[in-house]
């Protein structure tokens, strides 16, 4: 059996949508200076690195992110490898085999340069795109996002997708660990 941690590691050095909060992890606590323990202050925005988008990050009465049924987020998963290097288009689409599938992660050029449904970019937006025409066009159908993630290892087919966002009251959205399982 096969696993892929398909996450990014979150570091002060992780790049993140220019209008989230950066990452700082400050070490509070350090046994190599007398503590009796290492202990971090974390600091991000709910949207850094790999992480889940619930409903509610664009639609005020969706669904948030500790309401999120887990069925949504283990199963059967179908990543698409779509070369297209500037966006998805429906073109695109139309030749997938898309009807029988629940969960469907697209890796695109982005997977080599590690950057970032689930795609590995920082949002299902094209960049300088201020419309948000695609999150709302999902959201509002209840379709939960992942995006971020690192898809360089892994080939189109068939994994089984395992996502656990923080359990976050009320939240917009999570960082997630996230691992594809060969099947």
């Amino acid at each position: 059996m096969n696993f892929y941690d398909v996450t990014l590691t979150i570091s002060d050095t992780l790049i993140t949508w220019p209008t989230d909060p950066a990452v700082s992890i400050q070490k509070t606590g350090r046994i190599s200076q007398g503590n009796a323990y290492n202990v971090s202050e974390l600091t991000f925005g709910s949207h850094c690195g790999t992480h889940i988008d619930a409903p509610y990050h664009f639609e005020e009465n969706g669904i948030k992110v500790d309401q999120i049924p887990l069925d949504y987020l283990i199963g059967n998963a179908t990543v698409f490898e779509i070369k297209n290097t500037k966006k998805i288009d429906l073109s695109d689409l139309e030749s997938l085999q898309l009807t029988h599938c629940r969960r469907v992660i697209f890796k695109t050029i982005n997977s080599s340069y590690w950057k970032l449904v689930g795609i590995d970019y920082l949002s299902v937006e094209k960049f300088g795109d201020k419309a948000s025409d695609t999150h709302h066009t999902f959201l509002k159908n209840g379709v939960i996002i992942i995006e971020g993630l690192d898809l360089s290892n892994v080939n189109a087919g068939d994994y089984e997708l395992i996502a656990l966002p923080l359990k976050i009251k009320d939240g917009d959205g999570s960082p997630a660990r996230v691992i594809l399982k060969g099947i």
